[in-house]
């Protein structure tokens, strides 16, 4: 039954285009910001273009590692304390763990512990004063550039937690698919599968509305007309066009729903295991997708635009989708054994992510 009371929101501004990064001088509108990127030549590149089109950063933080944990969020905003505190705005140039990491430093002021303590016990919610973000991004996938809110990582006590407020919309998000082009194969792959998986879980979500699903229907209808193609031909600014606005879809979609079950199985596997993210989130799609098909019947209407009439052979498409990008399937295949994904569905199920997921726990068991 269609929900008849529905709202959706998102106030960040959009720019998308290739050769929009021109814009950035314009966006920054001669505030004094910090730059976040990672430190590999080809960003230091673009930081210097960025540079030279608008004022010069009071500082560049690019020692983001992939997941970046509380490590290295105190030593960002060590970083960021020392010689950007005086910022009006955080420039995020990269992927998904950059725009967190900047999310973080908006959040934070220079101080990770307040952000820590946010984290782990609820408390401390006045002490987040945001700053604005402009996000970047370099992939297509991550959808943070459109979201309120940022992954970080325990490492060491292995624990994953998500910083959700809704200051955190970054104030614009530049979405130019020129910066997407020398994306390696593989991590184009898994960061298109991020930006799939987050439409899927967008449509399985007790919180979608019909805008949400919209662009979930879109997204993820892209991406499987789109990503095989990309994997063969990264030099396609074309296709990389495509793919970047699939991910924007996506993330605009996500952005009211939050993630479900798929995304909730991934954090173990990637927090264990080593799976690199948008792998460990999209292996498990088929089998969720079998989970969900016939428990609710607008989540059937959106699958069957994407999948056709049969979701059951939709959910085997999705699986010879997958093997054809080289994705195993099977969690046996990352080393999980049969009792560890047990209990990996089990604590997802309970957690805030899986509790999102409209299927029933009886049929997600009776199928292990």
């Amino acid at each position: 039954m269609t929900a008849i009371s529905w709202s959706y929101h998102n106030p960040t501004r959009i720019t998308f285009g290739a050769g929009s990064i021109a814009r950035i001088g314009e966006l920054v509108a001669g505030r004094p910001y910090v730059l976040v990127t990672y430190g590999q030549p080809v960003f230091a590149e673009i930081a210097g273009r960025i540079a030279r089109i608008s004022p010069k950063p009071l500082t560049i933080i690019d020692n983001i590692d992939t997941n970046p944990d509380f490590q290295d969020l105190t030593s960002a905003c060590h970083s960021f304390l020392k010689n950007g505190a005086n910022a009006e705005v955080i420039v995020a140039l990269g992927g998904g763990s950059v725009i967190d990491t900047a999310k973080v430093l908006a959040a934070a002021d220079g101080d990770f512990q307040n952000v820590q303590r946010f984290l782990q016990t609820g408390e401390n919610r006045n002490e987040m004063n945001c700053r604005p973000v402009i996000a970047i991004p370099t992939t297509a996938g991550t959808g943070s550039e459109v979201t309120p809110w940022a992954t970080v990582w325990d490492s060491q006590a292995k624990t994953k937690y998500s910083l959700n407020l809704p200051e955190l919309f970054p104030e614009h998000a530049l979405i130019d698919p020129n910066l997407m082009l020398g994306l390696p194969r593989q991590l184009t792959i898994s960061t298109g599968l991020d930006a799939l998986s987050h439409a899927l879980e967008s449509i399985w979500n007790v919180n979608a509305n019909p805008v949400s699903t919209a662009f979930a229907i879109n997204a993820a209808t892209q991406v499987f007309e789109t990503l095989p193609a990309l994997a063969g031909d990264l030099g396609s600014l074309e296709l990389r066009t495509l793919m970047a606005s699939a991910a924007l879809y996506s993330g605009l979609a996500f952005s009211n729903t939050k993630t479900a079950l798929a995304h909730s199985l991934s954090y173990p596997v990637t927090l264990n295991h080593g799976i690199p993210h948008g792998i460990a989130c999209s292996f498990s799609l088929p089998m969720v997708m079998r989970w969900i098909a016939g428990a609710d019947q607008d989540c059937d209407a959106a699958l069957v635009r994407i999948f056709g009439d049969d979701l059951m052979a939709g959910a085997d498409r999705l699986d010879a989708f997958l093997l054809e990008l080289g994705v195993a399937i099977k969690p046996g295949d990352y080393g999980i054994g049969k009792d560890e994904w047990r209990n990996i569905v089990k604590s997802a199920l309970a957690g805030d992510r899986g509790r999102n997921f409209l299927g029933d726990s009886e049929t997600v068991f009776a199928d292990l």
